[in-house]
């Protein structure tokens, strides 16, 4: 899995073999759209998209990994909230990102998973730190101005318990 910041909450996610990228329109100025829709496979928005199915996220099951021999299914994109996608490659850990909506709920399967935080409000630490009392996921990824950055930091290292947590740069790839 590799993701790429872009500001705001446009990313761009390579994820079960596939490009993803998100919130194209919302793209900061500056950004080369050619560069960021380049080979995407799936273009979706973070909130109000109507072509991503709305779900509830805590009776949400990942698919079986699939064996070597069949050709792998291509990836679930789902809605779980007003302004949260879940992404779903077989094989690999669940993404989740997550706007600036109500945070959705979770399900076992949020144990393991990478959460990328694209949010910068006032409640963006608060939800944070809900999220990482009822789950385990594998990585947090902040992707924020530097004030909100540093003040997550602060404020999730106590409540993160083995996961990771990593800061996004603009147009950097973290691959995970």
């Amino acid at each position: 899995m590799k993701l790429t910041w872009f500001g705001g909450t446009t990313l761009r996610v390579y994820v079960g073999g596939e490009i993803v990228v998100v919130d194209a329109e919302g793209a900061p100025g500056g950004v080369d759209r050619g560069e960021l829709l380049a080979g995407a496979e799936r273009v979706v928005r973070l909130a109000d998209d109507a072509a991503v199915p709305l779900i509830d996220p805590a009776a949400w099951r990942p698919k079986p990994a699939v064996r070597a021999i069949d050709q792998a299914p291509p990836s679930d994109i789902l809605r779980i909230g007003e302004s949260a996608l879940l992404i779903a490659a077989p094989g690999e850990a669940p993404l989740v990102i997550l706007g600036s909506g109500e945070p959705p709920r979770f399900g076992r399967w949020a144990d393991g998973a990478v959460v990328v935080l694209t949010s910068g409000r006032d409640s963006f630490v608060a939800e944070a730190t809900v999220l990482l009392d009822v789950a385990r996921p594998r990585l947090v990824a902040i992707a924020a101005d530097e004030q909100t950055l540093d003040t997550a930091i602060a404020e999730l290292s106590e409540h993160l318990d083995g996961a990771g947590l990593v800061s996004l740069e603009p147009r950097l790839a973290l691959e995970v």
